[in-house]
């Protein structure tokens, strides 16, 4: 890990720093706890199978039972530590240079006046857009807007604009709390629409294998929908619930539907899923309107 297209990842963690601290400290402790006990299973081996004899038919079976918890002992640890890094290097890194790849999704940024991050966080995706146009010449304007709920605390506009300045694209960035349930634009007003690592936190206050999550993460993809211009580009980057992005994006008409290859990302299964809205969209028989509400599904 010592370069990531073109950019030292020293600066981008200094800039960025890491969203969720704790887990990654969390799963750390543990796997130096875990070390320590194998360590100890391994210097003590024969003291521990001695008092197993006391509780097991004889030493054959303390051995065994020794050995094979120490051995889960030293996979724990092995597995906890790829745990630390994996969402050590997912939480900036990754991002990062997912971005770029959502960025390269969009043919031509010289052309954007408008576009839109959901749920921007600190800004990694949202600079990335900005660095663009700014790149391509662009006189356009990147909006990032960050939920008013749901969110941790220290995600804030204040902290986002920050790292814009660093970025050297502060007059290219707006950002603004929200409710990306409803978000507070007009129709096809965006002529680009980006997401990463948001849309699957949405609704999880009910549960995140719910049904009422489930519509609240159309609900908000609907509303990405409207709120992008006829000939528009959407693209979200997320975790688990690609193949429900996919499925409402065919319903919802949109054309040229792609999705990455799987990136795994916090350990989990991530894609890619880019669309492009119809120059002319109609509404069919079987869709919502543009309201997007899905009170039917609530």
């Amino acid at each position: 890990m010592g370069k990531s297209t073109g950019r030292d990842l020293t600066q981008i963690y200094a800039i960025y720093g890491v969203d969720d601290w704790h887990t990654p400290l969390f799963l750390l402790a543990h796997a130096i706890a875990f070390s320590i006990l194998s360590v100890l299973f391994l210097i003590y081996f024969e003291p521990i199978c001695y008092n197993l004899q006391q509780l097991l038919p004889g030493p054959a079976y303390a051995r065994f039972a020794a050995g094979f918890t120490g051995s889960v002992t030293a996979l724990s640890a092995v597995c906890l530590f790829f745990a630390a890094a994996n969402f050590f290097y997912s939480a900036v890194s990754l991002h990062w240079e997912m971005s770029q790849r959502i960025v390269s999704s969009v043919p031509d940024w010289s052309s954007v006046k408008h576009a839109l991050d959901l749920g921007c966080g600190r800004g990694i995706l949202l600079n990335a857009v900005a660095l663009q146009l700014k790149k391509s010449g662009s006189s356009g304007r990147v909006v990032g807007l960050e939920p008013t709920r749901n969110r941790t605390s220290f995600l804030n506009p204040t902290r986002t604009l920050r790292t814009a300045t660093l970025e050297g694209v502060q007059e290219y960035v707006t950002c603004r709390p929200g409710d990306p349930r409803t978000l507070p634009f007009t129709d096809n007003y965006f002529d680009v629409v980006v997401s990463a690592l948001f849309l699957h936190m949405v609704g999880k206050e009910f549960g995140v294998k719910s049904a009422a999550a489930a519509a609240e993460r159309m609900r908000v993809l609907g509303e990405a929908v409207r709120v992008l211009k006829p000939g528009g580009v959407g693209v979200i980057w997320d975790l688990v619930h690609a193949p429900e992005y996919v499925q409402r994006l065919h319903e919802l008409n949109m054309e040229d539907i792609k999705v990455s290859e799987r990136v795994t990302a916090f350990m989990v299964s991530s894609h890619v899923v880019s669309f492009r809205k119809p120059s002319q969209h109609f509404v069919g028989s079987n869709e919502v309107r543009l309201d997007w509400r899905f009170n039917n599904l609530c």
